[in-house]
């Protein structure tokens, strides 16, 4: 979840190439009502929105760049995860328009990937308007994020990312410790779990995930706005959790210097912002909070 109606596709070849002026494309898909709208200061970029809610911002020219600032600082992860252009074996959970994906082809070539995405509607109008790179080493898999955890080989995957949102809210059985238990199955010993997590005041979902995954990780670090921190607003926060060390002053400097700059916490300070909450559990899970309307404003 993240940041934006209806037309025709009159502006672009079936390979993404424009003619002209871009118009949106709209599609039906398993969510709801898939667009996607033509980024006018970027050639070739869109910005992919379910039922009016942004998901995805993909620029085919330049898939190293990403717009939304919440897939900035999963792209710092990505970059910090292993010394530049080393190749990872990814597994994402949640496609969307493959931003993520793409970017870790784009700096990581070589790099195995798989993308697990429920919406195989969502796939197909994703394949058909903002083509993959043939080049790519990217399987996707239409099934369900737990589903398709499961099938990952153990110890298989360098880095487990998690954006996985029904709507504008990530499912239940997606947040709880069983769910982190076949997470860290999956993953090398050295590797990281990434997530991007929605929550608004007064942040009760965030601090049980964070709860959650200190339950299972021995290294933890959250970045978010300001705003979001303060319980000021409806936002979102990126999570990587590791049992090794994280590269959290690289993390924290790269995430301050973004065009939205934003904060990192770990350690005591992290601990402490939990307030005490519960692990999450399959029996006691629920959805993430729904976003207030006027966050797609």
């Amino acid at each position: 979840m993240a940041g934006k109606g209806t037309g025709r596709d009159k502006g672009r070849n079936r390979d993404g190439g424009r003619r002209g002026s871009a118009e949106p494309v709209t599609g039906q898909v398993g969510g709801g009502l898939a667009e996607l709208t033509p980024d006018r200061e970027r050639a070739r970029a869109w910005t992919l929105l379910i039922d009016g809610a942004p998901q995805s911002h993909v620029d085919l020219d330049d898939p190293g760049y990403l717009d939304f600032a919440y897939q900035r600082r999963i792209g710092h992860l990505i970059d910090l995860a292993a010394p530049a252009r080393q190749p990872l074996n990814v597994v994402h959970l949640g496609g969307g328009a493959l931003t993520l994906a793409r970017y870790t082809a784009a700096a990581r070539p070589r790099s195995a990937q798989q993308v697990v995405e429920v919406d195989s509607a969502l796939v197909a109008f994703v394949r058909e308007h903002l083509p993959l790179d043939p080049q790519a080493r990217i399987r996707v898999r239409a099934v369900d994020a737990r589903a398709g955890l499961a099938k990952v080989p153990d110890g298989w995957a360098d880095l487990v990312i998690a954006d996985v949102f029904s709507g504008a809210r990530t499912p239940a059985h997606l947040t709880s410790a069983e769910f982190l238990d076949d997470v860290r199955r999956a993953l090398s010993p050295t590797g990281w779990y990434v997530a991007n997590l929605a929550d608004g005041p007064p942040l009760a979902h965030l601090r049980a995930q964070v709860a959650t995954a200190a339950s299972r990780f021995e290294r933890l670090a959250l970045a978010a706005d300001p705003v979001v921190w303060r319980g000021k607003r409806f936002g979102n926060a990126v999570l990587v959790a590791s049992d090794q060390e994280l590269p959290v002053a690289e993390f924290t400097r790269r995430v301050a210097s973004d065009p939205h700059p934003g904060r990192v916490e770990h350690g005591r300070a992290l601990t402490d912002f939990t307030g005490g909450a519960a692990p999450v559990s399959d029996a006691s899970a629920t959805a993430s909070p729904p976003p207030p309307a006027s966050v797609f404003r």
